[in-house]
């Protein structure tokens, strides 16, 4: 398509309604978004225009890989500092079992079992570790969970966690050259000077019309992406641990933060998770729907497994356990990003793509599911007033 307004008309308003569908379903927006890049994919492609939604267009590619990198160092950001040197062995613990168990067991049975060569099966390992903080985040917030300690050290696992795919994304396929070299040490030094450098910054540059503090972020993050990709690792990564290590600067900016998510979830977002959506392969699914079911069982069963007798080593109830193994078994975001990266690389095919997605996307909605339906431990919540939302939340699910 040729005319560049029509089409941001429609992806844009594809992704309103992704978010209307995620208003009356309840579910998470990026997973509406998915669903809705999906069958637009589908319906556009085959009715309207040819050739699809133009989700290779070079400025679509641009607004989504912008979208990843942002929301990637949001959910760095959001790491409370305090929390997590309280909690810092039970997140270090529940987050690594997190990633190894689901790495090497789906790692394993993508290879055994459905006879994927090494590296896609690694990929397929990397991409369905992942806990989505997403998913986990927008459910702690509206049960009020993410006020409590409980809620808080979930949070703290989730990083660990996805930090752990991350790294694993870039680590496994990214060539050790000089590059690399040249991108871990410029890499270590920023992330050493940064936690320095921005609050002083920030203290005699900011709080002006301009928006210089969105400006020098997003400075940084093309910047370090820049180098990531130049040296063939994924831009994510420096995003990630950019986020980590400003979490007690930016983190705590609660008007700055505001700001960049409404940027982010406002005009970014859509973008990727729509074109991610769009490359999943609907006739592949309905061809060889096992393979869809037994990556699915391999993720849950490769994460609950280990995962439940972690979490009750550390004093929590039967209950408690089961909802904080179930929240850390969901998977989205990074799990997106990983097939995605696997996809452009050329280290999966489309088909593999549209199983791991597909199995990303009910990763995101069966355990969420499960632990809210049945496992929710409502003596934690937080005590509300009546007619709060949390209060009224609580209300609905005991009747």
């Amino acid at each position: 398509m040729e005319n560049v307004w029509v089409l941001a008309s429609v992806w844009v308003g594809l992704a309103l309604l992704a978010t209307l569908l995620a208003i009356w379903f309840k579910i998470s927006t990026a997973l509406s978004e998915i669903v809705v890049g999906t069958v637009a994919q589908l319906i556009i492609g085959a009715f309207f225009i040819k050739g699809g939604m133009g989700s290779s267009t070079g400025w679509i590619t641009f607004l989504a890989g912008t979208g990843a990198i942002v929301l990637t160092f949001l959910a760095g950001a959001e790491l409370d500092p305090t929390v997590f040197r309280a909690k810092w062995k039970e997140a270090l613990v529940v987050g690594l079992v997190g990633f190894f168990g689901p790495f090497f067991g789906c790692a394993a049975v993508a290879h055994y079992v459905l006879g994927w060569s090494r590296q896609p099966s690694l990929l397929a390992g990397v991409a369905l570790s992942t806990t989505s903080v997403a998913v986990v985040y927008a459910v702690m917030l509206e049960l009020g969970f993410n006020k409590t300690e409980f809620g808080k050290a979930i949070l703290a696992a989730c990083f660990v966690n996805d930090l752990g795919t991350v790294i694993a994304l870039g680590l496994i396929f990214s060539p050790f050259t000089i590059k690399t070299l040249i991108f871990v040490v410029g890499g270590g030094a920023a992330f050493i000077i940064l936690p320095f450098l921005t609050p002083w910054f920030f203290r005699l540059y900011g709080g002006r019309v301009s928006e210089l503090e969105a400006k020098y972020l997003l400075f940084l993050l093309f910047a370090l992406g820049g180098l990531a990709v130049w040296a063939g690792s994924e831009a994510v990564l420096p995003a990630y641990i950019i986020g980590m290590v400003l979490a007690g600067t930016v983190g705590k900016d609660h008007v700055l933060v505001r700001r960049l998510r409404t940027l982010t979830f406002g005009l970014l977002t859509p973008f990727y998770f729509i074109r991610a959506g769009s490359f999943v392969s609907v006739p592949s699914l309905i061809a060889a729907p096992l393979t869809f079911v037994v990556l699915l069982l391999a993720k849950m069963g490769s994460k609950f497994i280990p995962l439940f007798p972690a979490v009750r080593a550390f004093k929590y109830r039967k209950s408690e356990g089961l909802y904080y193994t179930l929240m850390m078994s969901t998977g989205l975001t990074f799990g997106t990003i990983s097939a995605l990266f696997g996809l452009s690389h050329g280290i999966i095919t489309g088909a593999q793509y549209s199983y791991l997605v597909a199995t990303v996307i009910g990763s995101a909605v069966v355990p969420t599911v499960i632990a809210n339906a049945w496992f929710l431990p409502r003596h934690l919540l937080p005590k509300e007033e009546k007619g709060s939302p949390v209060a009224e939340i609580r209300t609905a699910q005991a009747d």
